[in-house]
């Protein structure tokens, strides 16, 4: 598998539609949610492609598969931030997006593994 750039990457690519999803899922929560939890929860997921992309552009497989931990920590974010909307009312589920974070995870770990198996 050859990686020219980070849009080749399947991780990456779902990783913009889990972005997406946020966003217009967060759309339509209340104005003082604003800057509290909506704020959070979009960073977080930003953070999760960003981050893919930004490995994928170091040159050293060492710094790539760190800055895929970064993305797996901010993926436990978001999942932590979608709980917490759930707790408070936010939003009733999110059975689906969680489908699409555990996929997500599953992914990140497997790269990670490919590029540790294709240093040695």
């Amino acid at each position: 598998m050859k990686i020219r750039c980070h849009r080749d990457l399947d991780v990456w690519q779902r990783g913009m539609d889990m972005v997406t999803e946020i966003y217009q899922m967060t759309n339509s929560w209340p104005a003082s949610e604003r800057y509290g939890l909506t704020t959070q929860l979009r960073r977080a997921a930003v953070s999760v492609p960003s981050n893919i992309a930004e490995g994928s552009a170091r040159s050293s497989s060492a710094d790539f598969s760190r800055f895929l931990d970064i993305a797996k920590g901010s993926l436990a974010e978001v999942e932590t931030q979608l709980e917490i909307a759930k707790r408070i009312g936010l939003i009733d589920s999110y059975s689906i997006l969680e489908n699409q974070l555990i996929s997500l995870r599953r992914m990140l770990v497997g790269l990670q593994q490919y590029i540790r198996q294709k240093k040695h």
